[in-house]
């Protein structure tokens, strides 16, 4: 299958610059895949799709200031890092641009000095491999000297860089959003919890995988880079439960279906693990574990909208985009969001 094919056209005023305010109140499309059916609704609704026994399992990963604006040693010349994998303390894996400055024994200076860093290795495809020097604690010092690392096509800054966090983030680690989670408030999880909805948490740090795009002309030559994921053991029960009793998993975002999937790849069933994943869904590849999958609309040409091709089928996929934009539906990472039942 070819990358090719899930190319779709975007009016760029489709694309979403700042989060819909509150969070509950971005536009939902439920597509149902017994019947084909599509209806349009608000987020805050979602419960009228779901069942007592269904169970909604989210990323609970938290979106680091990632993205670093230093000087290099020496020169002054200007540099960026983005964080993606922390390989050991103090020791990141990042992008560097430009990379012609950022050759293996560069030095370079953040935040006035608060944070230094010296390029250790460059990696196949780019990447750097970063040693961070600094006293105190690390993730403190860059809440004070990074930013939050927004997606290229967001130019817009917004003005709470909490809104690119779910409400429910708390493992710090990603260098993007799980942005199928940011239409959650504490109320509506809350709601929903009271209507017998379980509500588990995986978490899977996301890196560089979201920023790359598929060069391949194949899809099936694509390499996906691995991302690091946990699934704990509260989590995998609430799962088997679920599933025992003829409950729905309803997949928060691409990276709480990658991560069960991953699991379910590797072990043969649901059970407590870590480590690392490079799993790629696209058409062909079965689901094992996801029954429904609430996900935002994604780029085309994407690793992301394969996923989804692959849960509901391309041609229906790619029409279902058309429609988003003819109902004029905000897109990406601060966009609206589609239900797949």
């Amino acid at each position: 299958m070819k990358t090719s094919d899930f190319f779709y056209r975007l009016p760029p005023e489709c694309i979403a610059q700042r989060p819909a305010s509150p969070r509950d109140s971005s536009r939902m499309m439920v597509l149902r895949r017994e019947d084909d059916t599509i209806t349009h609704d608000i987020f805050r609704n979602i419960g009228d799709y779901l069942r007592p026994g269904d169970c909604l399992i989210l990323n609970d990963t938290k979106v680091l200031p990632a993205r670093l604006y230093g000087t290099k040693d020496g020169t002054g010349a200007s540099v960026e890092f983005l964080l993606l994998n922390q390989i050991s303390e103090g020791v990141w894996e990042c992008l560097a641009g430009p990379g012609k400055k950022a050759r293996p024994g560069a030095r370079f200076s953040f935040g006035g000095g608060l944070l230094a860093g010296e390029v250790k290795e460059a990696l196949p495809g780019g990447n750097r491999v970063v040693r961070f020097t600094y006293e105190g604690n690390f993730y403190h010092l860059l809440e004070r000297v990074g930013e939050m690392p927004l997606p290229h096509y967001i130019t817009e800054k917004p003005e709470d860089a909490g809104r690119y966090n779910t409400v429910y983030a708390r493992e710090g680690g990603s260098a993007a959003a799980p942005t199928a989670g940011l239409h959650f408030t504490p109320e509506l999880l809350e709601g929903l919890r009271g209507q017998g909805i379980g509500i588990g948490f995986v978490t899977l740090h996301v890196g560089l995988g979201t920023f790359r795009p598929v060069k391949a002309e194949q899809i099936e030559r694509h390499e996906m880079h691995a991302e690091h994921y946990c699934l704990p053991l509260e989590t995998a029960n609430l799962i088997s439960g679920t599933k025992a009793r003829g409950g729905r998993v309803v997949c928060v975002g691409t990276t709480s279906c990658r991560t069960l999937e991953a699991a379910m790849q590797t072990h043969g069933a649901i059970l407590p693990c870590e480590g690392w994943t490079d799993i790629f869904l696209y058409p062909g590849v079965p689901f094992r574990c996801a029954d429904a999958l609430l996900t935002n609309f994604h780029l085309p040409e994407s690793t992301l909208i394969m996923l989804v091709s692959a849960f509901y089928g391309r041609e229906k996929t790619l029409a279902a985009y058309e429609t988003a934009v003819r109902e004029g539906y905000r897109f990406y990472s601060f966009g609206d969001c589609m239900l797949i039942l």
